[in-house]
């Protein structure tokens, strides 16, 4: 074994059991465990398809499925930008003492994630399925979609997470830019609704284009727009070399911040 393959094999093991403690100490000492994956999507789910159904009523058939396909999506960006955005400070100790690349620690905050982002998925495969939509050779593009978002998020993260060890304020950005996007995703209201002259908001916005995308091939029984596919790939790209190029040069002091 050369001694290239033999870091790779170490920083594989590293970064597994990374994703595997943060996924543990999560629902450590919780009754129902991973049970909260599904319950929270539900939750939200149930209120606002009552809230935009019943006090508001809302011409926008299978509410609760077109609600789900935005909660999933948003639910993954949420979690797992706040998990990523502290990992460098919450594995201080652990930074100090052994001698790893530092960009496994927030990417195995993000990965640690997408296990409640493969819960809740097969929650929304469910309900869709349940409502009569059928598969089809378009939900091929799902995966597909649901990396793109992935790499997205390990992008900002190394943004937001080394930014969070100089400038500890950034955690209360991130949790502020979570009710803003909120509702700059069409979660309960659809993209026809928004003026053509913000289109271009929602095009930039990875996570509003993810479930642009999504609602086309499990509602609508379509191949995705190819403007959705093209903007995800473009800015969810350029965010992942960004986040690279920027935690490069943010962790050459990173223990002296510790």
């Amino acid at each position: 074994m050369t001694l290239e393959s033999a870091q790779w094999r170490s920083r594989l093991f590293l970064l597994q059991n990374l994703v595997l403690k943060d996924f543990r100490i999560r629902y450590r000492n919780m009754s129902l465990g991973m049970a909260w994956s599904v319950v929270n999507p539900l939750v939200m789910m149930g209120i606002l398809t009552f809230v935009f159904t019943k006090i508001f009523p809302n011409p926008q058939p299978h509410f609760a499925v077109f609600v789900l396909c935005a909660l999933v999506p948003f639910n993954f960006y949420s979690l797992a930008l706040n998990a990523g955005t502290s990992s460098l400070l919450e594995n201080e100790s652990l930074i100090k003492r052994v001698r790893c690349p530092r960009e496994i620690v927030p990417i195995a905050a993000v990965l640690a994630n997408c296990l409640h982002f493969l819960i809740q998925i097969g929650l929304l495969i469910t309900f869709v399925l349940v409502a009569g939509f059928p598969i089809s050779l378009h939900w091929l593009w799902l995966p597909l979609l649901w990396g793109m978002e992935i790499a997205f998020m390990c992008g900002l993260v190394l943004i937001t997470s080394g930014l969070d060890v100089y400038y500890r304020d950034v955690r209360y950005l991130v949790e502020v830019s979570g009710l803003v996007l909120f509702w700059l995703v069409p979660i309960f209201y659809s993209f026809q609704m928004v003026p053509a002259r913000y289109h271009v908001v929602y095009l930039l916005n990875p996570i509003a284009t993810v479930v642009l995308a999504e609602r086309e091939v499990l509602i609508g029984g379509t191949a995705p727009s190819m403007g959705f596919v093209t903007a995800l790939a473009l800015v969810s790209g350029t965010c992942l070399a960004l986040g690279f190029l920027i935690f490069g040069r943010l962790k050459q002091n990173l223990a002296d911040y510790l």
